[in-house]
């Protein structure tokens, strides 16, 4: 728990999570150094501590809309997106548009004050902050939002209320210090204190409020943030601008800035050349010294955005390009843009050579200094022989990022990169700039606040510090500090161990989409984890080693649901799900190639199991429950449902229309019962039938001829094998089904997982298509809706996200009833094919915050699209989730 994005390593001597303001202010009078850390992915070391870490993200999570979307109140622990996504429905979004917004908080994102591609200054955090409850170290605890919030300050921190109207008129008055504030805040800056608090903002409490703002958690604790929202753009137009040099790029800004874009991203050479693979545009382009500017315009209608682009054309026709300038409106082509941009840190940070760090940062200069500052920058890496380096970033408000990768545990490597490191700040600063834009002083920063703000405003951090926090026990070492060697102490090694461990950057992206963040460990903490173990290993420590690995067990490999979720949010792709199958792969080999040569006995046998136990429960449950602790056998509960039917064989006289390979997860896991034990389904459709059924007779209805493959009975996708890491049984299997499914007739599987599974099983051998696809594609129009549902509850698939079936997930559902809730917080249910069996504790876990999303409201029907999955949430909510098609099936009577 102590690692995050950044290249520090601190070992904290205790973790604590608090889940109130109150026990906040009980933890500060501990008097012990504390620092909160909710996401983890700063990336400038402001989230790790060698004191107490304190996890503010397992119970901060409440969002609140307010203002019918204005406002919203939200806990520290909740993440960008679930915030936007909760605003979605009213046009709204925040301001702050982080490239992490999947994993970043928003405590994270005020505590450094984020901003974002398009965000700028003018809707910051800074910017659109409207209140907060904070925690003080002295225990009180404040909600600026208050009318009275002022004279409560006054009353409970009458010090730290003169203090701040002190250092109100000290900078105010002081024509240096004022100019030097303003100068320096008109840029992205998140270099010490926010002064411009102290201009801004005549009230102590609006001013604390504003302080808090980018104090990286130095001066309390936030424990609930109210801040103005934005209009959501939901159309835009984007081109992608290639420049002969970075000269004539930055040239050009003036007047594209002026065409008033809400974003100009900025792409060097260097960032092409990492690129060219990935966009048509530059293919063909033999790449020298080129820049690109990516520019895109956003409004709230498609007629706006076509306006504000012609208005630009005139200017992008006038501009000496390499490629031909437009403006595109198509989604696919500007995701590719973008996915080019956004994924510079990924090509570089994942091509990093094994055990080296990949370093990010971020200044900011005036833009006319943008040129000048570049080529110098270059300069630098040249000079210090870093040959990899990329530089893009914000070119419209003159911040760059720069990402070069080093060796921290080599002394060489570090001395190396504190020599760059001075030779950066002299060059930034001496171009009127700022040493951090957007990711906050931190660890990395803080020997050269002074030097940015000269010894006057440096004293008035100083004293805000004093002030509020006087005993020095908020995030000791972060923002101010006096050690000229802070940034070069504490930093990372990274021992090669796996490849998917090697290539990790700790950056936390993966961990709001991990179904067993809440109960053991996340991706980023296993691989963490790993890397604590080899080096353990390296260090001779063999009891620390069998300690780690001992727990490892548990917590990184038995509750990894190895759903793959991880990977869609991971910038450099890594699937901690195949490590884990790996470490899976045990000496059960031979039992489970037994079963893939028997699959039909197999499934038969453990249907017949279920449904014997739903008979006898009274001898079922202890028999289970004994077994369970003695060799960890799955465990049966009352809400299982019983097994189903056998696989059905279809031989049509004529040549079918599509294969069905039905799954044999139907044949374990019956139908959704009319009573699923001691927590009885509420909904009034419980009569749920087999899925299987539910398509033939869609099919039937359509017109559409289905055949079943040979030998279907013993025949399986492969997913049981390859999650557990059973090669042998998965080789065999695979030998099996591919002459199976050989030809040119469409294959239909009624259950996502198995499509996934199928389809890297067969590769080309076959054409793979899940059932809701091709009910969205060829049955839907053929079928007549008799009865549409008023509310559905509908919960995507792990495998449907991965696979990009939710859209024809959302058709299908979108057909059977009026409105279909998607949870906002939705996660895989972690019933994993049998990790729901194995260890019901994660699914409990990974479902939680969706249970209680749903609390409390009706809808008509519950529906998914994967068998076991649906038997996962059947039990985590006590409603009756059953296929989608089994729903329109019913509905199309």
């Amino acid at each position: 728990m102590a690692r995050d994005a950044s290249h520090f390593d601190l070992t904290p001597r205790a973790v604590v999570t608090v889940a109130s303001a109150e026990e906040v202010a009980r933890l500060f009078a501990v008097g012990l150094p504390l620092t909160f850390r909710s996401g983890g992915t700063s990336l400038s070391g402001q989230g790790v501590t060698d004191g107490i870490l304190v996890d503010s993200r397992r119970h901060f999570r409440d969002i609140a809309v307010l203002d019918h979307g204005l406002r919203v109140r939200v806990g520290p622990g909740a993440t960008v997106r679930q915030v936007n996504a909760r605003l979605a429905r009213y046009g709204r979004m925040l301001g702050p548009d982080p490239a992490s917004e999947v994993a970043c908080t928003l405590g994270g994102v005020v505590a450094n004050n984020s901003s974002g591609m398009a965000c700028g200054t003018a809707a910051n955090s800074y910017a659109l902050i409207d209140s907060v409850v904070v925690v003080l170290p002295s225990g009180t605890i404040l909600d600026t939002g208050d009318t009275d919030a002022d004279d409560r300050l006054r009353a409970l921190e009458p010090a730290l209320w003169e203090g701040l109207a002190r250092l109100r008129d000290r900078v105010r008055d002081d024509p240096a210090s004022r100019t030097s504030v303003e100068r320096q805040f008109a840029l992205k800056n998140t270099m010490g204190y926010g002064l411009n608090a102290l201009l801004d903002h005549d009230r102590p409490a609006d001013i604390l409020t504003h302080l808090l703002v980018g104090s990286e958690g130095t001066l309390g604790f936030l424990a609930s943030i109210v801040m103005r929202t934005v209009p959501v753009h939901a159309h835009a137009r984007t081109g992608f601008l290639v420049f002969e040099d970075l000269a004539a790029a930055t040239a050009a800004l003036p007047e594209l800035v002026a065409t008033g874009p809400a974003a100009i991203e900025l792409l060097d050479a260097t960032s092409l050349r990492v690129g060219q693979p990935d966009l048509d545009a530059l293919h063909t382009l033999n790449i020298r010294d080129q820049a690109a500017l990516l520019v895109e315009y956003r409004a709230g209608s498609a007629a706006e955005a076509d306006d504000q682009a012609g208005r630009a054309t005139g200017v992008l026709g006038r501009l000496d390009l390499e490629t031909p300038p437009a403006l595109m409106a198509d989604a696919a082509a500007r995701n590719r843009l973008w996915h080019l941009r956004k994924g510079l840190y990924a090509k570089v940070a994942g091509a990093r050579p094994a055990g080296t760090a990949a370093l990010l940062e971020d200044i900011a200069v005036p833009v006319p200094e943008l040129l000048p500052t570049c080529r110098e920058l270059i300069g630098l890496f040249e000079r210090h022989a870093y040959d990899h380096a990329v530089i893009f970033g914000h070119a419209k408000d003159g911040n760059i990022h720069f990402m070069l990768t080093e060796r921290l545990g080599d002394p060489s490597g570090r001395d190396r990169f504190g020599r760059f490191t001075e030779d950066m700040v002299g060059l930034v600063l001496s171009r009127g700039g700022t040493l951090k834009a957007e990711h906050g002083t931190g660890r990395m920063m803080t020997p050269f606040v002074r030097r940015q703000y000269g010894d006057e405003l440096y004293d008035v951090m100083r004293e805000i510090k004093r002030l509020c926090d006087p005993g020095g026990i908020l995030n000791p070492g972060v923002l101010l500090s006096d050690d000229p060697g802070a940034h070069l102490a504490g930093l990372k090694t990274s021992p090669p161990v796996e490849e998917e461990v090697d290539r990790c950057v700790e950056c936390g992206f993966c961990e709001p989409v991990c179904p067993s963040r809440d109960l053991t460990t996340t991706p980023r903490q296993r691989i963490v984890l790993r890397r604590a173990i080899e080096q353990a290993r390296r260090d001779g420590d063999p009891a620390l080693v069998a300690s780690l690995e001992k727990d490892y067990e548990y917590d990184g490999v038995d509750t990894c649901a190895v759903d793959g979720m991880c990977q869609t949010a991971c910038p450099v792709q890594i699937n901690t799900g195949d490590l884990v199958r790996r470490l899976r792969s045990t000496d059960a080999q031979a039992a489970w190639s037994f079963a893939a040569r028997h699959w039909s006995a197999t499934t038969r046998t453990m249907g017949a199991a279920l449904s014997t136990a739903r008979r006898l429960p009274l001898i079922a449950s202890p028999v289970s429950r004994a077994a369970h602790r003695a060799v960890g056998a799955p465990l049966w509960t009352r809400d299982l449902p019983g097994g189903g039917s056998p696989r059905p064989r279809l031989t049509p006289a004529g040549r079918p229309d599509a294969i069905l390979f039905a799954s044999c997860t139907n044949t374990m896991f019956g139908p959704t019962s009319k009573d699923t034990g001691d927590t009885p389904p509420r909904s009034p459709h419980r009569d749920t039938g087999d899925m299987r059924s539910a398509f033939a007779l869609l099919c039937a209805r359509a017109g559409i001829v289905l055949a079943t493959p040979p030998g279907l009975p013993g025949l399986c996708c492969g997913t049981p094998w390859k999650s557990k890491g059973m090669t042998r049984g998965h080789d065999a299997m695979a030998e099996r089904v591919r002459p199976a499914l050989a030809g040119d007739v469409p294959v239909v599987v009624d259950a996502a997982s198995c499509t996934e599974g199928l389809r890297q099983l067969v590769g080309a051998d076959a054409t793979i298509i899940d059932a809701v696809q091709y009910t969205a594609d060829v049955l839907l129009d053929r079928l007549t809706v008799t009865e549409r549902l008023g509310d559905l509850a509908l919960h995507p698939t792990c495998s449907a996200q991965r696979m990009g079936l939710t859209p024809a997930l959302l058709k299908v559902a979108g057909a059977v009833a009026e409105r279909v809730t998607v949870p906002s917080s939705w996660g895989c249910c972690g019933f994993a094919g049998d990790r729901g069996l194995l260890h019901p504790e994660l699914t409990a876990a990974a479902t939680a915050p969706q249970v209680a999303e749903l609390a409390g409201r009706h809808f008509d029907a519950y529906a998914s699209c994967n068998r076991t999955c649906e038997v996962g949430m059947t039990r985590a909510t006590g409603h009756p989730y059953v296929h989608v098609l089994d729903v329109l099936e019913r509905v199309t009577r």
